[in-house]
């Protein structure tokens, strides 16, 4: 063989071995693909979502979420929180994205969570392509109900890989909660006790669709404004005189400390029926709300409930 020739050759056998080993190592194991693991799961509206088997990060965009993971050992998981987010203390160190209403997606995308939570349908339309377009998944959750609201820190905690957590947290709630039925049951009024709650001084209220209708009638009260439709509505000062509540409950924040004055000659007022519950408690449908419950209920019977 000349020596030209040999020189071809081994140049031929050299660079078919680079190729071979270039191939190699740009081939991605197969085991990569399959360590990603999808699910689907529901969330609180009724929508299919697909996640990730393992969630490891996460943005919370409404308090209660927050509580929530917090509370059921998944706090850690929370890449992003509102400004709102101010329990609890912890969640003050975590990067804020905004406020609920009008959170940052520029930001949000920036973190690289694998879902976002939110606690209204209405956020939805506005950015949900957004996020989706970057592989972020968003989960709603709507409780109605202190059952729903249950069902909630169930479903976030199974997001998270929390869920056993999240039941231990429910179950021991769901103790207290039967401990105020106890004595609703054990309890004969003469007369209706009426519950008027007053979110704001311009007597915005709850409607049928709010859980705190649901925990008015669960401490053995009615609110007198079960029967409206919307979760939240704003009644007429000609509708709350009428109401004349013989209770009236103030989420309590510094702008509402005092019922509006329409109410100055209702029988709460006059009978200094008038309870104040912390509307950071009270508005967020999260693991404190048995807390809204227990003074629910002891303005309504007039006792400390036992915790």
């Amino acid at each position: 063989m000349s020596l030209e020739k040999m020189k071809r050759t081994a140049l031929f056998l050299t660079l078919s071995l680079l190729l071979i080993l270039s191939a190699g190592c740009g081939t991605p194991p197969a085991s990569d693909e399959s360590a990603l693991t999808i699910r689907t799961v529901e969330d609180g509206i009724g929508r299919k979502v697909s996640l990730p088997q393992d969630v490891e990060r996460a943005v919370s965009l409404a308090p209660n979420i927050t509580e929530i993971a917090f509370a059921v050992g998944a706090g850690e998981k929370l890449v992003g929180v509102t400004t709102f987010c101010n329990y609890p203390a912890e969640a003050g160190e975590i990067r804020k994205v905004g406020d609920t209403l009008k959170p940052n997606i520029e930001t949000i995308v920036a973190l690289r969570p694998q879902v976002v939570f939110v606690s209204t349908a209405s956020q939805l339309e506005s950015f949900t392509g957004i996020l989706d377009d970057q592989g972020i998944k968003v989960f709603v959750t709507n409780p109605e109900s202190l059952d729903s609201v249950f069902g909630s820190m169930v479903s976030i905690g199974d997001v998270l890989g929390k869920k056993q957590e999240a039941e231990k947290v429910v179950e021991a709630l769901e103790a207290r909660v039967r401990k105020v039925r106890v004595i609703t049951e054990q309890t004969t009024f003469e007369a209706p006790q009426t519950v008027f709650v007053q979110i704001d001084p311009s007597l915005y209220t709850v409607g049928k669709g709010s859980y705190i209708t649901d925990l008015i009638a669960i401490a053995g009260g009615r609110s007198v404004t079960s029967d409206l439709e919307t979760a939240y509505p704003k009644i007429s000062k000609e509708s709350a005189r009428a109401y004349d509540p013989r209770i009236i409950i103030l989420s309590d924040s510094p702008d509402n400390r005092e019922p509006n004055e329409v109410f100055a000659e209702s029988s709460a007022v006059r009978d200094g029926r008038v309870e104040r519950i912390n509307a950071d408690v009270l508005s967020r449908p999260g693991p404190r709300i048995v807390e809204a419950l227990e003074q629910i209920a002891d303005a309504i019977h007039g006792r400390k409930t036992e915790k």
